[in-house]
């Protein structure tokens, strides 16, 4: 028979038990910090789904300008992308959704993993109807492997031992140029989503 002590050995947060928030704190924070192309044109976004398409596996997000009134709501205005080495991040005030990256979001032979996937590419479509293929919710594949935390700051945490800052969360996404510290946010997010992909696939 196992004693108190082992049993308390054994436990594994994330697993056994949600991991608190306190616990989530107590992990070292990280970020990317590779290569991150900001998209604004036409031109440059064709060159960059090129190198995306030679991808197997991306990490996907979207930033939406934060409404702190009722009855506000915004589209997307970023669309990120993770790549093996390089993080993209798609400015779609400038671009909209033009057709080399929906025909990138239907692709079914990249993955793109992210969560609140059903959210996000429902207020994608809003700025052009497409038809996705190829994505996989991090917050389903994490439930099938038992773990407890579903969003995306705790299975950093539990999966890969890592915090993400969520400090540029609310900020306006809708500006014209982004900060340094929001496209390091954008960028870490995707990252982050490509990560346990991969983690959770060895679960």
């Amino acid at each position: 028979m196992q004693s108190l002590k082992d049993r308390q050995i054994t436990v594994r947060p994330g697993f056994d038990r949600r991991m608190t928030k306190e616990e989530i704190n107590n992990c070292p924070i990280k970020k990317w910090n590779g290569p991150v192309h900001v998209i604004r044109s036409s031109e440059r976004m064709t060159d960059a789904v090129e190198q995306l398409s030679r991808e197997t596996i991306l990490g996907f997000d979207t930033e939406t300008r934060p409404a702190f009134k009722k009855g506000q709501k915004y589209l997307p205005t970023l669309l990120q992308l993770a790549g093996e080495n390089s993080v993209y991040l798609f400015q779609l005030k400038h671009l909209g959704l033009q057709e080399p990256l929906i025909k990138l979001l239907a692709d079914p032979a990249v993955i793109k993993a992210g969560v609140s996937l059903a959210h996000d590419l429902r207020e994608l479509k809003q700025l052009t109807l497409f038809t996705q293929a190829g994505f996989v919710g991090l917050g389903r594949m994490s439930k099938e492997k038992g773990i407890k935390n579903h969003g995306l700051r705790g299975l950093a945490a539990v999966v890969l031992g890592l915090r993400i800052s969520k400090s540029a969360q609310t900020t306006n996404w809708a500006k014209d140029k982004l900060t340094q510290p929001q496209i390091r946010y954008a960028a870490t997010d995707a990252w982050v989503g490509r990560e346990l992909y991969l983690k959770l696939m060895q679960i």
